[in-house]
């Protein structure tokens, strides 16, 4: 029964409907595509990473810090692993060689989230338009229906034509809250990079400093 009643409200809200619920399977493939490569390809303990990877480069075991972060596409690791195989080098070239690897992973981090926002939006435009078009629809058929049947032709025609406008929020609710949820852990991401990436040329700094006063 429960069934029939989607289908009915899903029929009843005309072309509209399938627009809407496009923009929606398109965002829900996004946030599943987002989601795994975030909280799963991504997620790394930046601060339990960085106390191993601090010991070792001020033990001068580079080896064993290059081989923590070797191997993963997480960007910080990637970063970090970058770092330190330039760490002989001067720290202008290891600052150049973080820069480059660092502008290109930060963009593949909140890559298509923006998109979210931009489905929701249309979502619910999209319901607007669609119960100002079944009003429209509407209206115009009750002026040519008998006097005694327009009150109920009229409630009739605007109870479907809402159908579009709650559908629109039905699919734009759920594609804000995701939106915000994965925006926030690519920010946390992002500035993960940041963070580690200053404190790896200050602690190579500091290594390469007490090598040359030894």
């Amino acid at each position: 029964m429960e069934i029939d009643a989607i289908a009915t409200f899903f029929r009843n809200g005309g072309s509209f409907m399938y627009i809407i619920l496009g923009a929606f399977v398109i965002g829900a493939a996004i946030i599943v595509e987002r989601g795994f490569i975030l909280i799963y390809s991504y997620n790394v303990d930046g601060k339990a990473l960085w106390n191993k990877v601090s010991k070792f480069i001020m033990e001068g075991q580079m080896d064993k810090a290059k081989d923590l972060c070797t191997g993963s596409k997480a960007p910080l690791m990637r970063i970090l692993d970058i770092g330190i195989s330039a760490s002989n080098d001067s720290e202008r070239a290891v600052q150049n060689a973080i820069d480059e690897i660092a502008l290109e992973m930060i963009p593949s981090v909140d890559k298509r989230i923006p998109y979210l926002l931009t489905l929701a939006n249309i979502a619910t435009l999209l319901g607007l338009l669609g119960t100002i078009h079944g009003l429209i629809q509407s209206f115009s058929a009750v002026g040519s229906a008998d006097p005694s049947q327009k009150a109920s032709l009229l409630a009739g025609g605007i109870s479907l034509a809402l159908n579009t406008t709650s559908f629109g929020l039905m699919a734009a609710i759920p594609l804000l809250a995701m939106y915000s949820i994965l925006q926030a852990k690519a920010n946390r991401i992002i500035d993960e990079i940041d963070e580690f990436s200053v404190k790896l040329l200050n602690i190579l700094h500091r290594y390469k400093s007490g090598i040359q006063t030894q």
